[in-house]
């Protein structure tokens, strides 16, 4: 019980670093960058300081990787880096900010979808009720209930469910490439496939008059070393010990609730009282998915029980 409450404290803590992303992002930005340099910054930034921080730790051998580590790395780089970035921009241009970071907290329900799938992980009603709460959360706490300013279009749409669809997969990628290697190796793979297709793809230097800013830079390495670098090597040591991928979403969801009070304590961003309650709401979406509830029936004797003890790796 104690490793399952480390690796998903891990996992929460990747959530929290994640959640400092758009101060970088507007710090950059504020340098002259554009969205999609500033993703590539990061990117091929990390690749770099991951590669040092995994020769030093493990030497040269350790990037000595399996065929099937290697697909599920590459994987990682293409759908939740390299496409993850495209859809996600796509959908903010057809649908705004505010829909498209909700539609992308769809992705609890792609997760346990394909978790149920792919490694037969049962549904209890825990798990019914914390993506519910999570869903209401963060649809509360990115728009305070606000929905009328919001614009709708089918192309848009799409783009948001695949957005969802590609963040639940890091979950999933990740905790198959992480069972034979290190976080460190892993996190440096997926960094590398990253860059390369976004910069065969995506060209992110064009976009900029100077892309060798030097302040676009300086930001844009603390962002690749903290939110980024560090977090995903967290992210890779919490999943690579858990056994219910429908989890993670869920309790990195937290990133939510951090980027809104980033935005109030740094930004002097206004916070009503539907965005406190969607932060409630994902905190206790969290508390939920890692409760025991029995459900009523009984074995030898025992409470059968749902929820991280009887299902979290240790």
């Amino acid at each position: 019980m104690r490793g399952a409450l480390r690796s998903y404290g891990c996992i929460f803590a990747a959530g929290c670093l994640w959640g400092t992303n758009g101060l970088f992002v507007k710090l950059m930005q504020g340098c002259g960058s554009s969205s999609a340099y500033t993703g590539f910054v990061r990117i091929v930034l990390s690749l770099l300081i991951l590669t040092v921080i995994t020769l030093v730790k493990e030497g040269p051998k350790a990037f000595k990787i399996s065929k099937n580590t290697l697909i599920s790395c590459l994987l990682l780089g293409l759908v939740c880096q390299a496409l993850y970035n495209y859809v996600y921009s796509s959908a903010i241009n057809s649908l705004g900010v505010s829909f498209a970071c909700v539609m992308t907290y769809m992705s609890p329900a792609f997760a346990s979808v394909i978790s149920y799938f792919l490694f037969r992980e049962k549904f209890g009603p825990n798990k019914y009720l914390a993506m519910a709460l999570n869903l209401a959360g963060c649809v509360l706490t990115v728009t305070g209930g606000r929905l009328s300013g919001m614009s709708f279009a089918v192309s848009g749409l799409l783009f948001g469910l695949a957005s969802a669809a590609c963040y639940s997969l890091v979950g999933i990628f990740g905790r198959l490439a992480s069972g034979e290697s290190s976080p460190y190796v892993v996190a440096t793979y997926n960094f590398l496939f990253g860059s390369i297709f976004l910069g065969l793809f995506g060209h992110p230097w064009t976009t900029v008059e100077n892309p060798l800013e030097p302040g676009i830079l300086l930001y844009g390495f603390i962002y690749a070393l903290i939110p980024t670098g560090i977090c995903y090597i967290i992210y890779f040591t919490g999943v690579s010990r858990i056994k219910e991928s429908s989890k993670v979403p869920v309790v990195a969801s937290v990133e939510n609730v951090i980027a809104v009070l980033i935005g109030v304590l740094v930004f002097g961003e206004k916070v009503g009282i539907g965005n406190m309650v969607g932060i409630l709401l994902v905190l206790c979406s969290i508390a939920v998915m890692n409760l025991e509830l029995p459900t009523g029936r009984r074995r030898a004797g025992r409470r059968i029980r749902i929820g991280a003890h009887g299902h979290a790796a240790v």
